[in-house]
């Protein structure tokens, strides 16, 4: 009896004597950035700045992509990616939300609850955006899978890099072969790019930059968009 006393007043928040004992805090959890943009956006460069931005405000982070991050959706991405690829619009979206899923398990939310930051180059964004704009399915669909996500797994912070269609693929397509994606025809590219601006249309998490500018110029509002998250939510250990 008294045994289990004792361990009733130490889970309470006090020792076998009566002392009160410090509980054990968690670490804050770490905020999740998110890229957007169709191809050639700069979502890999602007990656890059943020990076840079982080380091340099001791923020501890991880950077990671869509799709990929962990063996199963690396190998997702490459059947998704692949032109010879035949797969019909609701395979793919879920075949990304399959992907999807296992990223945010094994290393999204891992990461924002040991405290550090996650950057994403792309997110569910991405699937209204190519699977509900560009392949043109039901939004309700999407958004019925959108609620499995752990809400921890939410964006704090969108950075939507807006380019038009034509010279964002000239861009991508430059010194590569193109991806099933970007052998896609304009009309695919203008539903893609009016799909994002819907879904940033009204919500205070997304920043919409103008990426057809130089990259000084969109590195620099960038930076001062998650300079201000920084501010906010504080750097650093």
């Amino acid at each position: 009896m008294l045994a289990i006393r004792g361990r009733c007043c130490v889970e309470r928040g006090y020792g076998a004597a009566g002392q009160r004992v410090a509980p054990m805090s968690a670490p804050p959890r770490g905020r999740f950035i998110t890229l957007e943009g169709g191809e050639g956006a700069g979502k890999s460069t602007n990656l890059k700045v943020i990076e840079k931005l982080l380091r340099s405000r001791a923020v501890p982070y991880i950077s990671t992509r869509e799709p990929g991050g962990t063996d199963l959706a690396e190998s997702l991405r490459s059947l998704l990616l692949n032109p010879s690829s035949e797969i019909v619009p609701l395979s793919e979206l879920l075949m990304v939300f399959a992907a999807r899923f296992d990223h945010v398990e094994k290393v999204i939310v891992p990461a924002l609850r040991e405290g550090k930051w996650v950057i994403c180059d792309r997110f569910v964004d991405a699937s209204f955006a190519y699977q509900g704009g560009g392949r043109e399915l039901p939004w309700s669909k999407i958004e019925a899978l959108e609620r499995w996500l752990p809400r921890l797994a939410r964006p704090d912070l969108v950075l939507l890099l807006d380019v038009a269609p034509g010279r964002g693929l000239t861009r991508a397509t430059r010194n590569r072969k193109a991806d099933r994606f970007e052998q896609e025809r304009a009309a695919f590219y203008q539903r893609v790019r009016k799909a994002y601006l819907r879904r940033a249309r009204g919500s205070s998490r997304y920043r919409v930059i103008n990426a057809g500018r130089s990259r000084r110029a969109v590195a620099t509002d960038v930076s001062a968009a998650v300079g201000g998250l920084i501010d906010r939510f504080g750097g650093g250990r």
